[in-house]
């Protein structure tokens, strides 16, 4: 069956696109949570949660997890050792959050930060694993498939960004891709050993810096949606022009591209096609 993207963004308006038609109950939620100047997505499948980093320390990232009533994480992954990327997992001790699975980077950069994580989770007995290429988590159904980095290559910092594919087990389709902050650099060695890209929805690398977001790599992906994680009036510049005129040209609208400084934590449902559909929203 073929899967289709239904998102709720989630503002003091509100703004929600439906299909119309017979469809199945959501099969999986993956919201950008509003962590400022970081990133943090929350996976949800069968009452069973994971994450994808966990933004800066004291920005959103636990207040998200308790408004949503949510004690048990299947796993957490942190894609590289930035702050505004891992600072959040630094408070599960202050606010009791059972982890069951931590899942890193290679990323050899870090010091204190990359050993503060570390020392937390073995306090708290927490299994940690360093994911490569050709790894696959999972969260029930949901499969989330490592793309980078690979074994034979050493990169460090942006470049070392975990990125994965997700999609429903036993469907072709993907849905998503999470790239962290994967810079210009990890992109062209992503590009060149992975034949196919393509996604419905992606998350925009580097919080739309001008240093991540080829047109090469965009157009590998050729999302129909895209989600920058940002800060309000940040002090970087995030997202550039020249990563939105891109993004325009690729998704074909510039509603189809989300912002958390604009809209705030956005949600996206995955459901599965089971007759005839339309598309309407206000």
């Amino acid at each position: 069956m073929k899967i289709l993207l239904f998102f709720l963004v989630l503002t003091a308006i509100g703004c929600e696109y439906i299909k119309e038609g017979s469809l199945e109950p959501p099969m999986a939620k993956i919201t950008f949570l509003d962590v400022g100047q970081g990133l943090s997505v929350l996976l949800e499948y069968n009452n069973r949660y994971g994450v994808y980093d966990t933004g800066e320390d004291s920005l959103g990232f636990m207040d998200s997890l308790k408004a949503r009533n949510i004690d048990t994480l299947d796993w957490v992954v942190l894609s590289h050792n930035h702050r505004d990327h891992i600072g959040g997992f630094l408070e599960i001790k202050k606010y009791p959050i059972y982890v069951k699975q931590l899942y890193v980077s290679p990323d050899t950069e870090g010091g204190f930060l990359r050993d503060s994580v570390l020392a937390i989770a073995k306090s708290l007995k927490i299994p940690v694993d360093t994911l490569y290429r050709g790894k696959t988590i999972f969260l029930d159904e949901l499969r989330l498939n490592c793309l980078w980095p690979t074994t034979y290559i050493k990169v460090k910092e942006n470049t070392a960004s975990l990125v994965f594919s997700l999609q429903i087990d036993g469907e072709k389709n993907k849905n998503l891709l999470l790239t962290g902050d994967l810079d210009s650099l990890g992109e062209t060695y992503l590009t060149d050993i992975t034949t196919n890209l393509g996604a419905e929805l992606l998350q925009v690398g580097h919080h739309g810096s001008a240093h991540s977001s080829t047109l090469k790599f965009l157009s590998s992906v050729n999302p129909r949606y895209a989600v920058i994680s940002v800060g309000k009036s940040n002090n970087y510049g995030h997202p550039t022009t020249e990563v939105l005129q891109k993004l325009k040209y690729i998704v074909g609208d510039s509603t189809h591209i989300y912002r958390t400084d604009h809209q705030g934590s956005i949600t996206f449902q995955i459901q599965k096609e089971v007759g005839t559909t339309k598309e309407s929203g206000y």
